[in-house]
């Protein structure tokens, strides 16, 4: 841990599509619930590693808003599991520094879950060692049509000009308006695709996909990733030896 603190900084903003908890739980012979759980222990560990290694912020693709198309008995044990996660975790969250944001289409969730959430996000607020967002059903499509959905009613209002819409003023219409871009994006489970996540933000995030599976996804991957991400050099079209 100490040789790997003393390289160069990790990646500022590092996002997660945790996929791999059915494919864990079918491998073992188990229902698809128990991989869910065995996801939520992957998380715990995530976080602390995250906030340990010098991440500042960290992004988890937790329940996209496709998944509401999941049979229903695995949507309420997904937000049953929630609901128990934010009941449980949210008291050590706080006591270690981890501010706790969710973004998406909130009015989904249940009424219960939504509570937890604020309750949660109420008190972690003052909080900035880590920050944790996690996407709950959410969509980056979505996320992109609202945003111009609230630009075009502000345009119409005559708050402002058409020609005052850029990538900026669009940037503060997103769920992320005050979180950094991610630098790297990492996808367990083997698939090679970014399903829907954060399209906007990951215009020039460096990609990972790696072939472990959610649940068993440990300190060591993500240390691995880190190093990946060090390895390799960015340029944001920019050519080698640019300032830029």
């Amino acid at each position: 841990m100490d040789s790997f603190l003393s390289e160069p900084m990790p990646p500022r903003h590092v996002a997660i599509i945790m996929d791999g908890n059915g494919r864990w739980a079918q491998a073992r012979g188990l229902p698809r619930v128990a991989g869910h759980r065995r996801g939520a222990d992957a998380v715990r560990r995530t976080v602390t590693a995250a906030g340990e290694l010098g991440i500042e912020y960290l992004t988890l693709y937790g329940f996209s808003s496709e998944n509401w198309r999941r049979p229903a008995a695995e949507v309420r044990e997904l937000m049953r599991l929630l609901e128990y996660y934010l009941r449980a975790e949210v008291a050590e969250l706080h006591e270690h520094g981890v501010r706790l944001r969710v973004i998406g289409q909130r009015e989904r969730l249940p009424r219960e879950a939504l509570r937890l959430i604020e309750h949660a996000e109420r008190l972690t607020a003052g909080n900035a060692r880590l920050h944790l967002t996690v996407a709950l059903s959410y969509g980056g499509r979505d996320e992109i049509a609202a945003a111009a959905r609230r630009l075009a009613e502000r345009a119409r209002l005559g708050e402002i000009g058409a020609d005052e819409i850029d990538e900026d003023s669009f940037g503060r219409h997103l769920y992320t308006v005050d979180l950094p871009d991610p630098d790297l994006l990492i996808r367990t489970s083997g698939e090679k695709r970014i399903s829907n996540f954060l399209l906007w933000q990951c215009a020039y995030a460096e990609l990972l996909f790696v072939d472990t599976l959610w649940p068993d996804f440990s300190r060591l991957d993500l240390e691995n990733a880190i190093r990946e991400f060090r390895g390799r050099e960015r340029r944001f079209g920019a050519t080698v030896g640019s300032s830029v």
